[in-house]
């Protein structure tokens, strides 16, 4: 069993000034846990339907659906160097289900630290993370009802197994 990242979406906020930092080396602003969160909301909300409208509406032809080993129906994906953050994908989307908030732009890269870490090192987003969201160990996902595997090694945390409930809007506070 090998050290995977574990991200609890509980506890994860927006992470412009939680000050969590990346070790990616290519370019010293990224913000790797942002390409993340998009990866991993995605995965998550993401209703796959077949005629995908978000993918036709897209002016710049910035989404695409990939398979992944968990996911044979395609989790959707954003090209990071075409879009321009213009939220026709949140439009066109039937389920409402692509916020244009979740999108961020310019958009950062996740490369997992893969062949950078020393041997009981972590990440450096683990290390400088302060709510606690974001951990790096061995996990049994099989063990745990509310851990979730959406990626070879990213592992989710969602309280109670419920994969869209920390996306719903706050609807509790609107004014009828």
């Amino acid at each position: 069993m090998s050290a995977k990242l574990v991200i609890d979406l509980a506890k994860c906020e927006l992470q412009e000034d939680s000050g969590v930092r990346c070790s990616y080396k290519h370019h010293p602003e990224n913000q790797g846990i942002d390409a993340l969160l998009e990866m991993i909301r995605f995965a998550l909300i993401c209703r796959r339907c077949d005629s995908a409208p978000c993918i036709k509406a897209c002016p710049q032809g910035a989404l695409e659906k990939v398979k992944t080993e968990e996911d044979d129906c395609g989790t959707l994906k954003r090209a990071n160097m075409l879009c321009t953050g213009c939220g026709t994908c949140a439009i066109a989307c039937p389920f409402g289900t692509i916020y244009t908030d979740l999108i961020g732009y310019p958009s950062s890269v996740c490369d997992r630290c893969k062949g950078r870490l020393a041997p009981g090192e972590k990440p450096l987003c683990v290390e400088t993370c302060t709510d606690g969201s974001i951990d790096y160990k061995e996990v049994d996902v099989e063990k745990e009802d509310d851990l979730t595997e959406v990626f070879e090694d990213i592992v989710v945390r969602v309280k109670g197994g419920q994969l869209w409930e920390p996306f719903l809007r706050d609807t509790q506070g609107a004014q009828a």
